[in-house]
């Protein structure tokens, strides 16, 4: 079976959450609790670098990731100075953490009666 890729890894967990939509958005593929954006995927298209992930993240994170690990955690274009992290899509991944930081920021977003639903 081949290796699936990173951004169809992220498509399956960021749909399995509860009234989430993928659809694109400044060119890119994007994922939306009802009408809120909790995740974005960027592929050079705003001059990034990297590959990535743009995430929603509670107040520090950004900071505490971006400082213990640069190679994997970065500070996006545009949503970087509310807090967003960017997650390097091309290097190593532990998808355990990924995973969580995408149910986090699903968390963050949605209204709160979705938010308790996911654990």
């Amino acid at each position: 079976m081949p290796k699936k890729k990173p951004i169809d890894r992220v498509r399956e967990i960021a749909l399995a959450l509860p009234e989430t939509s993928e659809r694109l958005s400044h060119g890119e593929p994007t994922w939306f609790v009802r009408t809120k954006v909790f995740a974005s995927w960027e592929d050079h298209h705003h001059g990034d670098p990297t590959v990535g992930l743009w995430l929603a993240a509670p107040a520090g994170l950004q900071e505490m990731l971006v400082g213990a690990q640069p190679e994997c955690f970065y500070r996006p274009k545009y949503v970087g100075h509310r807090g967003w992290i960017g997650v390097n899509m091309e290097g190593p991944l532990d998808w355990g953490h990924v995973a969580d930081l995408i149910r986090q920021s699903y968390r963050l977003t949605a209204p709160k009666t979705l938010a308790a639903m996911v654990g």
